[in-house]
C-alpha cells in the first residue's frame, strides 16, 4: 500500500464519525478548493446572470462543439439547486443524499453531507472563513448550512428567530462578511389543509454572521401582526395580513448601501402595500430605504388551486417577483434598477429613489407565465435579456401566449430581437409539454443559454437571437452513479457556463412541470473541432 492510498483510509476514517460519508478510493476526497464559481445565483452581486470570458470558453463559435461528458442521477425529482464549481469538484443539491461533491472529471462522490438532506433550495456558494474554504446553501426547511468544503463536515445551521415557519426558498448572497437570507412561509402550502386557520406569518430578509450563522438582523414585508379575520368551515379562523414572501436571491449595491429584492402576494386578506413590490433595504441596519408596489390587491395561496377553503374571497392573480431585481449601467453610464414580473412587465427603476424610467410588457402573463426566475443583461451590448414563460396555467386568459427569449435595450427597454417558441399544438405533442421559458438564463459573451419546460436546453446568439445550439434532455440517461435517470423540465435555475463546461439539472416537477432527476455535465469536443478544421 502506496502512502496516498493509505492518505486516502486515514481520511475516510477520520470523516465517517461526522456523518460524513466518503466513497471509492479511486476518487480523491479532498477537493481542490483554490477558487470557486460563481460567486452567487446572479454569477454577481448584481444579478447580471453574465459569465465573463475569463470564466467561460465557450462562444458562438464553438458552442455547437457542446457533448454530453457524463450524466449523474439525482435522488430529487424536482431539484431546486445551483451548482458550484472549483478546478476538480462540483458541488450539488442530492435530496435525500443531501450535498454533494462530484469529481469534476469522473462525476465519481469524493463526499455527501447528509445533514443537508431533502431540499437543498438554493444556490451553492463558497468562501473562505475561519474554518477554511467554507459552502453555503440554504435548505427550504432547515436553514441556512455553512459546510466545509474539503471535508464536507457541517460548521453550523442557522435560522431565524423571528417567523414560527420560515421557508428558506431563495438563494442566499455571501458578501462582507454577511450573508443576507430571502425568507418566504411554509403557509404557503400548509393553506391546503383545510382546518389549518390561514395565514399568521410574513415573508422577509435576515442577515446572518457568515462566520457563526447568528442573526444580525431582520426585516419582515409585513410588519404588522396579523389578527383573526373571520371564520370558515364554522369554526376555523381565518387570519391576516401574512404573505408577501421573498422567493428569490437579493441584489447587492455596495456603493448606495443598498440591498434590494421583490416579494410575492398576500397569503390572506387584508392586502398590503408590500406584497408584488421591489424592496430596497440598507445593508447595516436592515432599515427599508424605499418601497416601489407593481400589483395591488393580489391575494392568493396554493389553497386557490383546488377551490379550498383558505383561499381569499377576493383571489388575486398570484403575480409575483419570483426574478431577482438586476442592476446595471445603460449606454449613458447611468445605472438602473431592471426588474421582471410574472405579469409579463419589465421595468427599469431609479435604484436611489425607485422611480420607475420606463416600462414594457411581454407575454400574457399569469400564475407561471411571465417573467419567472430570471433575466440577464450584457452591458458591453447594451441588451436585456427576458425570458418569457407564458404557461397556460392559473386564470383565464383569452390572449395568445407569446413564449421565448427577448432581447431588450437598457437605454428604453425597445426590442432588438425576438426568439419566439414554437406552442403549436403539433410541437406540444411531439416535445410532450409546454416550451416556456421559465428558468433563469444566463448570458455569455456572444451566446445565452437557456432551458425550457419541455426539457430543451437552447444556445442563442447574442446579436441576432439566432438558435445556434439546442439539446433534447427529456429522455433517459446512463449515469455515472448506476441510478437510473430521466430529464424533463427544466426550470428553476437554469444551465451553467463554467469554462469549457455546460451544467444543467433536468427535471422539476413542482407546480405540475415534468419530473426528471439528471444533472447533466456538458463539454466542448476538441477531437470534433480537430476534425472540423481537417476537413476545412
Amino acid at each position: 500500500m502506496n502512502d496516498k492510498m493509505l492518505k486516502r483510509i486515514l481520511f475516510a476514517l477520520i470523516l465517517s464519525p461526522l456523518g460524513v460519508s466518503v466513497f471509492a478510493l479511486d476518487c480523491p476526497s479532498v477537493p481542490n478548493t483554490e477558487s470557486f464559481f460563481p460567486g452567487s445565483w446572479g454569477i454577481d452581486e448584481a444579478n447580471t446572470r453574465f459569465v465573463n470570458s475569463e470564466d467561460s470558453q465557450i462562444d458562438s463559435a464553438n458552442v455547437h462543439l457542446l457533448k454530453l461528458k457524463w450524466s449523474y442521477g439525482l435522488s430529487t425529482t424536482a431539484p431546486r439547486f445551483y451548482p458550484l464549481v472549483t478546478p476538480d469538484t462540483i458541488y450539488i443539491g442530492d435530496g435525500e443524499n443531501g450535498l454533494v461533491a462530484l469529481d469534476r472529471e469522473s462525476g465519481c462522490i469524493r463526499w455527501r453531507n447528509k445533514d443537508a438532506s431533502g431540499d437543498v433550495a438554493s444556490s451553492i456558494t463558497g468562501g473562505n472563513t475561519r474554518f477554511g474554504p467554507t459552502l453555503y446553501l440554504a435548505h427550504r426547511t432547515k436553514g441556512v448550512f455553512a459546510v466545509h468544503a474539503e471535508s464536507g463536515k457541517t460548521l453550523w445551521q442557522s435560522g431565524i428567530r423571528d417567523e414560527p415557519l420560515p421557508m428558506y426558498s431563495g438563494s442566499p448572497l455571501v458578501a462582507g462578511g454577511v450573508i443576507y437570507v430571502p425568507i418566504s412561509s411554509q403557509e404557503i402550502g400548509l393553506s391546503l389543509l383545510p382546518f389549518y386557520g390561514c395565514c399568521t406569518t410574513s415573508g422577509g430578509m435576515a442577515a446572518l454572521d457568515a462566520e457563526t450563522g447568528d442573526q444580525l438582523w431582520y426585516l419582515p414585508t409585513i410588519e404588522e401582526e396579523a389578527t383573526v379575520t373571520g371564520r370558515h368551515l364554522l369554526f376555523v379562523q381565518r387570519w391576516g395580513p401574512s404573505g408577501a414572501p421573498v422567493w428569490s436571491a437579493p441584489t447587492l449595491d455596495r456603493e448606495r448601501g443598498l440591498l434590494f429584492y421583490g416579494t410575492g402576494e398576500n397569503y390572506s386578506a387584508p392586502a398590503t402595500d408590500t406584497s408584488d413590490a421591489i424592496f430596497a433595504v440598507n445593508i447595516e441596519t436592515g432599515k427599508r430605504s424605499w418601497l416601489k408596489q407593481f400589483t395591488a390587491e393580489d391575494m392568493y395561496n396554493l389553497a386557490c388551486n383546488v377551490g379550498g377553503a383558505n383561499c381569499p374571497e377576493q383571489e388575486g392573480p398570484d403575480l409575483d417577483f419570483g426574478a431577482p431585481p438586476l442592476l446595471a449601467r445603460n449606454s449613458e453610464g447611468r445605472e438602473l434598477l431592471y426588474v421582471g414580473q410574472k405579469s409579463g412587465a419589465v421595468s427599469a427603476l431609479d435604484p436611489s429613489t425607485g422611480e420607475r424610467v420606463w416600462d414594457q410588457k411581454f407575454g400574457r402573463g399569469g400564475y407561471l407565465g411571465g417573467v419567472h426566475w430570471g433575466l440577464a443583461a450584457d452591458i458591453k451590448r447594451g441588451l436585456l435579456y427576458v425570458p418569457i414563460s407564458d404557461f397556460p396555467a392559473g386564470l383565464e386568459l383569452t390572449s395568445v401566449p407569446t413564449p421565448g427569449l427577448y432581447a431588450l435595450s437598457l437605454d428604453d427597454g425597445s426590442l432588438e430581437w425576438f426568439a419566439e417558441k414554437d406552442f403549436s399544438e403539433q410541437n406540444r405533442e411531439k416535445l410532450g409539454f409546454w416550451p416556456g421559458l421559465s428558468a433563469g438564463i444566463v448570458a455569455t459573451d456572444g451566446v445565452i443559454f437557456s432551458g425550457d419546460l419541455a426539457g430543451q436546453i437552447e444556445a442563442y446568439d447574442a446579436v441576432s437571437g439566432n438558435n445556434l445550439w439546442s439539446y433534447a434532455t427529456a429522455r433517459s440517461f446512463a449515469t455515472v452513479n448506476d441510478l437510473e435517470s430521466k430529464g424533463g423540465s427544466i426550470d428553476s435555475h437554469g444551465p451553467l457556463p463554467v469554462d469549457d463546461l455546460l451544467l444543467v439539472s433536468s427535471g422539476y416537477s413542482g407546480v405540475g412541470m415534468k419530473g426528471g432527476n439528471a444533472f447533466l455535465v456538458f463539454q466542448l469536443d476538441d477531437q470534433t473541432d480537430a476534425k472540423l478544421m481537417e476537413a476545412q
